[in-house]
């Protein structure tokens, strides 16, 4: 089955990055790429501007969304990737979610950092954004200069507080792609789980049960993250993956004012699924 998958750029290497990520992954897959750039800037920024300039400006982003379509073609050469491009005028998250929906986008890739790059930051913030606000798609992230190894082992950290239905299809049609193995990771708080948590543990094994996977244990860590740091050291996991929902790790993750204070910088590819 063909799929769309959206990639927004701010032209930065980071997002060129994420691009190749992207192409490497869905190498066997058919695929339409959607090459998306948005113009918007804040409204003091523009009050400042001529509609002259902002005409060059707009002039300029399209023919740079042109040379990235078209080295994307090159560089990449595959018959079953076809390219589009897109310039919004629009805020980057209101163009991604029309487009989402326009196009029935699987995915979107994107890179963790934005033009600036600025050492000091985890997250950008249009992908601290995309986290956030796009709740009809999952966000793969992807770490600046990540060079793409097949993705054999996933990491899927739960608590098992939930049930899990739907949300999980993103994480399974992501282990199809190279038949990966999917490590289910659960951080003991307690010294036994709940009758609620074993019920949602047996359906996850349900839900599992036509792919390759096992279950891990890892003791409490006084912070989550660094708990999830050793688990991706330890199993070599290629591609992270977590769904965001209410009071998730997630969640906190994309509240925290200064997203470093968290300590949480994923190496490898981090794929956020909405609730």
């Amino acid at each position: 089955m063909k799929k769309n998958i959206l990639l927004p750029t701010d032209f930065s290497d980071n997002a060129w990055s994420a691009v190749v990520y992207a192409l490497k992954l869905y190498e066997e897959e058919l695929c339409t790429f959607y090459f998306l750039h948005s113009t918007k800037m804040k409204v003091s920024t523009m009050s400042n501007m001529s509609n002259k300039l902002l005409r060059v400006m707009a002039e300029n982003a399209m023919n740079e969304l042109s040379e990235l379509k078209e080295l994307a073609e090159t560089s990449n050469a595959n018959a079953n990737h076809s390219f589009e491009i897109i310039l919004s005028s629009n805020d980057l998250f209101h163009s991604m979610e029309t487009i989402i929906e326009k196009n029935n986008i699987d995915m979107v890739v994107m890179g963790t950092k934005g033009a600036t790059g600025a050492k000091e930051i985890v997250f950008g913030s249009n992908t601290v954004n995309s986290i956030k606000k796009i709740k009809n798609c999952p966000v793969l992230a992807v770490p600046d200069e990540f060079d793409f190894v097949i993705p054999e082992q996933i990491a899927f950290p739960t608590d098992f507080n939930r049930l899990y239905g739907a949300e999980l299809q993103p994480l399974l049609d992501l282990a199809d792609l190279y038949n990966s193995k999917i490590r289910v990771l659960h951080i003991n708080k307690e010294d036994s789980i709940s009758e609620a948590q074993d019920y949602n543990l047996d359906q996850l094994k349900v839900a599992l049960e036509n792919y390759e996977y096992s279950f891990h244990w890892m003791p409490d860590y006084s912070k989550k993250d660094e708990a999830i740091k050793d688990f991706i050291d330890e199993l070599n996991i290629n591609i992270l993956v977590m769904i965001n929902y209410k009071h998730s790790f997630i969640e906190s993750l994309v509240k925290e004012p200064v997203i470093k204070k968290l300590g949480f910088q994923p190496t490898i590819p981090f794929l956020v699924i909405p609730d």
